[in-house]
């Protein structure tokens, strides 16, 4: 067996439009989760905004709600999608400062902020390759 016959099922996977989707479907999946959940929970995605300190919170939980509905559907429609990766990655970026702030922790609670800093910013390239993607596509 050589590397190339490993290769032919992961051509075909990748290959496939399916996957394409489903590949969209997973890097927004939480987006979209939590916007509904904070469209369901209005007073609970206010109370969170507050809790980061965004005054006033009604209009920030009213943007991320924003943010979280129509930039992922933007992406799973393949439409204006670098928009939508753009307004994630801007999203997800001040989040990450925001709920992440591990420059100002010590011990466990600041490795696992940098964990979750960091694993954001990876978000943010996956918006990036996503756009990128999508431009590609539509070139062929």
């Amino acid at each position: 067996m050589t590397f190339r016959d490993l290769e032919r099922p992961i051509d075909r996977i990748l290959d496939w439009d399916g996957t394409w989707l489903l590949a969209r479907l997973a890097l927004v999946g939480a987006y979209l989760l939590g916007g509904l959940v904070k469209l369901a929970d209005w007073p609970g995605a206010v109370a969170e905004q507050a809790h980061f300190g965004l005054h006033p919170p009604e209009l920030w939980a009213a943007l991320t709600i924003l943010v979280e509905l129509v930039g992922p559907l933007l992406i799973l429609l393949d439409r204006a999608l670098w928009l939508g990766a753009g307004a994630l990655g801007v999203f997800t970026v001040l989040a990450a400062l925001i709920a992440n702030d591990f420059w100002t922790m010590a011990g466990q609670e600041r490795f696992m902020a940098t964990n979750a800093f960091f694993e954001h910013l990876g978000l943010v390239g996956g918006f990036v390759l996503a756009a990128m993607l999508s431009r590609l596509r539509r070139r062929f």
